[in-house]
């Protein structure tokens, strides 16, 4: 067990890895553990152990005694003043460690054992909540790709089109100006688009001589280590390393040729091309061959794609929310 196997934030351990016969690793734990990532603490990385095994020296293995309940500890040792105490405790440079003596000082109100039962059983209420939730999420993101793999498999049999036929690619361009903060509109570079986090905007004197993009447009991330990605758009202008598809054929729903461009997307990646900076090939992108429908079937399909995106969208919220209450309650707590 390293500490790879371990996620941030996260109390679960979910992954492992078979114990080979020339391991280093000695240090052994056991079932209802938990193990704290004690080199790069602001990792924040501890799980409480399910099973029994060996693990890192980069591992402190932390078990209660009897004066704390044992399903009480993961909870305390996720409290954010926890990792505080480990942080600001840890020694070194590029990779800092926390030493057990020194997390052995960390002191908390401790309340009765009969309360810390009964937070106990609070904060795993929640905690199934959130596992309950997220293997909805989960079933949700498998029905997507299988809807995905069901409407946009190439059967050989189908009628197709080349995409070159019904989109034409704009590539963005950097603007003449950019400013970190301001009135403008955003500059949509691929952390804007996938967080809503502006970067820098474009002033209305710049607009003229920038790609102006709007909600929902199809956009390529083009250039880099990501080339390929698909993206929707929002409201601002283009980046340059970024492209635009604009459909020039009314017999083809844009939000349709998207949902078939996500399925391609990997085959995208594959193709891309240039060694230093990778690209997206144009070539490639515009030889796909994308189903023919008629426009009620593709309506009916991109219908189907609105559903599944809202109901994740409201989990992923349910989620968080879940996820910030019991972070609030363990932080009021301990």
């Amino acid at each position: 067990m390293g500490l790879e196997h371990i996620e941030s934030g996260d109390i679960h351990l979910r992954r492992s890895a078979p114990i080979e016969d020339e391991t280093t690793f000695t240090k052994r734990f056991s079932e209802g553990d938990v193990l704290f990532g004690r080199r790069r603490a602001y990792l924040k990385k501890a799980a409480q152990a399910t099973f029994s095994g060996i693990c890192s020296g980069d591992i402190t293995v932390l078990r209660a005694k009897s004066s704390l309940v044992p399903s009480l500890l993961p909870f305390i040792i996720l409290n954010d003043k926890f990792f505080d105490w480990a942080i600001t405790h840890s020694a070194g440079g590029l990779s800092p460690r926390v030493k057990f003596k020194d997390l052995a000082n960390y002191q908390l109100l401790l309340p009765p054992i009969e309360e810390q039962s009964r937070l106990a059983d609070l904060l795993w209420a929640i905690d199934e909540v959130v596992e309950s939730e997220l293997n909805v999420l989960e079933r949700l993101e498998k029905d997507d790709l299988s809807y995905l793999k069901h409407f946009f498999y190439d059967d050989k049999s189908s009628l197709r089109v080349k995409l070159k036929n019904i989109v034409s690619i704009k590539k963005g361009k950097q603007p003449p100006i950019l400013l970190p903060t301001g009135d403008g509109l955003p500059y949509c570079n691929a952390k804007y688009l996938r967080t809503g986090e502006v970067e820098s905007v474009v002033p209305e004197e710049a607009w003229s001589k920038s790609i102006k993009i709007n909600e929902y447009d199809i956009l390529i991330l083009w250039d880099g280590s990501n080339a390929g990605e698909m993206l929707l758009g929002k409201e601002g202008f283009l980046a340059s390393t970024m492209c635009k598809l604009e459909i020039k054929n009314v017999n083809y729903l844009k939000e349709f040729v998207f949902h078939f461009l996500r399925f391609k997307s990997k085959d995208i990646k594959r193709a891309t091309i240039g060694s230093a900076i990778p690209h997206v090939d144009t070539g490639m992108i515009e030889n796909i061959e994308i189903p023919s429908l008629k426009l009620v079937d593709q309506e009916a399909i991109v219908d189907l794609f609105v559903s599944l995106k809202t109901n994740i969208e409201l989990l992923n919220d349910k989620i968080s929310n879940s996820k910030k209450l019991q972070k609030s309650l363990i932080n009021q707590i301990f």
